[in-house]
């Protein structure tokens, strides 16, 4: 029991949310390695985000994944995003756009898409593919 004289530790109100938002994330990457269009690599980086302002232990899990511990590590040292994961991005956003092309008959649609995708592999092929260091 504390004594009457400790102060209690300090309330995180948002702790649920951003622990929400980081497994929300999560589920969503996953979802982005199998299904084509959908992005992996922006949502592990929100949710290794979100679960530093909510729980280190998901954090540190996640610095510690197999398959995202990379990716997160080579981000935290310098925004690196290694060739093979900007190769994989973007082959993913042309499948999903080819796709979009052969089902959609809506063209503005399609646009907007391509323009969304064009915008993000760009950014993509900004980043560094090395650490400076």
């Amino acid at each position: 029991m504390p004594d009457a004289c400790e102060p209690l530790p300090p309330r995180r109100p948002l702790r649920w949310l951003w622990l929400a938002l980081a497994y929300l994330s999560l589920g969503l990457a996953v979802l982005g390695v199998i299904i084509p269009g959908l992005p992996t690599t922006e949502f592990v980086l929100l949710a290794a985000w979100a679960a530093s302002r909510s729980s280190p232990r998901l954090a540190a899990w996640l610095e510690n994944q197999r398959v995202f511990g990379s990716l997160l590590r080579n981000w935290r040292d310098g925004g690196v995003i290694t060739r093979h994961t900007k190769l994989m991005a973007s082959l993913s956003m042309l499948v999903a756009l080819l796709i979009m092309v052969l089902t959609v008959n809506h063209l503005p649609s399609v646009a907007f898409a391509a323009l969304g995708m064009s915008v993000g592999a760009t950014w993509i092929w900004s980043r560094p593919e090395q650490s400076k260091s």
